[in-house]
């Protein structure tokens, strides 16, 4: 991985009066979630997290209500204090940061969208674009003039003058997307952003969101319910469950390769036509293996739906191809096991 613009070391949470006594107690005597509240009357919202977040990458934290997901993402710009547990963002430690710095931190490299984006009804567009930058004296002119071009970017160019209730719901979140972008953080912190939206205008979002992240090369912490969000937008998932993360991969390997039945249960419904690649399935070319001279060719990196397409034509396996050489093999039977969500063993 690239350098980490966002990196979380065993970081602990613990809610309640007593969270330093629970700390000790799990530290030394390996005390479980449930032993914790019976013992100290404290909640234990996040455990031992750790992971790295690389440039420009879309880091989607997945899980369902009460796993611990805005928790754990609300300890980067310390909104929340860590029980114990190391943060750091641009290569400084979070915790040592003064509130001086903190503020300085907020207001110039993180920018965070909520599910609700709590818009000022009287002020319009463009002034709410430019609000973060008012707080920090930005000339009128020069915060006008980036507050116009971060709805250029969410495509919203014309709208600068209208009142957030004269737009839509896609299109007061792509309000609060550019406002979150208007002091060109180097970090967004996403907190279920979309999930309020229709389904068809929450898609053209998702769509829009991943191609400006990736022409911006913004770093993001995405937070989602929807496997679906996540494995559309996101370069790698974390799943998380009562705190704990229990898989860290590329939606490819979260889908094909789940670490328990947990994940598998989220994994279950998923189309694998369009996420599983050929370089997943194959088998390795070895020397015994006879190619018919019109064999069909794929690259490593198509996917399965392409795979079916060549299959339909040919009762031959298939030859995978990386780099201009041939690399392996996809039979039938395979390819069903690929779709099924197996290797071939």
């Amino acid at each position: 991985m690239v350098e980490p613009v966002v990196k979380l070391e065993n970081v602990w949470k613990i809610f309640g009066e007593r969270s330093d006594d629970a700390m000790q107690a799990i530290t030394n005597n390996g005390l479980s979630k449930a032993e914790v509240l019976s013992k100290y009357g404290c909640v234990v919202g996040v455990q031992n997290a750790s992971f790295e977040v690389g440039r420009g990458e879309i880091f989607c934290i997945m899980g369902l209500s009460g796993s611990g997901k805005s928790t754990l993402v609300r300890h980067v710009n310390r909104l929340i204090e860590p029980t114990s547990g190391k943060i750091e963002i641009l290569g400084q430690d979070v915790s040592r940061m003064s509130k001086a710095e903190l503020r300085r931190v907020r207001s110039e490299q993180i920018g965070m969208v909520f599910q609700h984006m709590a818009l000022m009804p009287h002020r319009s567009v463009r002034d709410n674009v430019a609000y973060p930058l008012e707080i920090r004296k930005v000339p009128k002119s020069k915060r006008w003039a980036v507050s116009d071009h971060a709805l250029e970017l969410v495509d919203l160019q014309g709208f600068e003058d209208r009142l957030p209730k004269e737009l839509s719901g896609g299109m007061q979140q792509r309000v609060g997307i550019a406002r979150a972008l208007a002091s060109d953080p180097e970090i967004l912190l996403m907190d279920e952003p979309f999930s309020a939206l229709d389904p068809l205008i929450r898609l053209q979002l998702q769509d829009q969101f991943k191609a400006l992240v990736a022409q911006l090369k913004k770093t993001t912490l995405f937070i989602t319910h929807d496997l679906d969000e996540a494995i559309r937008i996101g370069h790698r998932i974390a799943i998380m469950k009562d705190g704990i993360i229990v898989q860290i991969g590329t939606p490819e390997q979260i889908v094909m390769e789940p670490a328990d039945e947990y994940v598998r249960e989220f994994v279950q419904g998923i189309s694998k036509l369009k996420l599983v690649k050929a370089h997943s399935i194959m088998k390795p070319l070895i020397s015994a293996d006879t190619i018919p001279a019109d064999a069909k060719r794929a690259d490593h990196d198509v996917d399965l739906d392409h795979l079916i397409d060549l299959a339909v034509q040919t009762d031959a396996p298939i030859v995978i191809t990386e780099g201009g050489q041939d690399a392996g093999l996809v039979s039938k039977a395979t390819l069903l096991k690929g779709i099924q969500g197996g290797k071939d063993d």
